[in-house]
């Protein structure tokens, strides 16, 4: 689920994280975005007394792990050939015209995959006469 809390956007972690169109990248981006993962999941484990909320308010954020959240967000926008300039909005906006554009590849697989049903029954059909 997804919603807006006053102008800030804010997602569930376990649906609509995982549905986002995921970009074809390279093999470097896939390194350098585990990496930066990698990163942010180290920075975590330096402050085991802190609990989420502390770190990732704005006021008590480590530095470690903004610069660690800061460079998996280039490692990503890099990956979707996304401008590092881009707003947040903008960025939503791309990802919802990646969406469209896989949801009609989708149909259109369907619509192939009804093709060649209906192609094959009507084979089907036409030997058992």
């Amino acid at each position: 689920m997804a919603g807006r809390l006053k102008s800030d956007y804010r997602y569930s972690n376990t649906i609509v994280y995982n549905n986002f169109i995921w970009p074809k990248v390279t093999e470097k981006n896939k390194s350098q975005i585990e990496k930066t993962a990698q990163m942010i999941l180290d920075a975590r484990a330096k402050h085991p007394t802190m609990s989420l909320a502390q770190l990732y308010d704005e006021l008590t954020m480590p530095e470690d792990l903004r610069n660690a959240h800061t460079a998996n967000d280039k490692a990503v926008m890099k990956a979707y050939g996304f401008k590092p300039s881009m707003t947040e909005p903008e960025i939503v906006a791309e990802l919802f015209k990646l969406y469209e554009v896989k949801l009609k590849e989708l149909e259109q697989e369907e619509k192939k995959k009804e093709e060649k049903s209906k192609a094959t029954e009507k084979s089907r059909s036409g030997k058992a006469n």
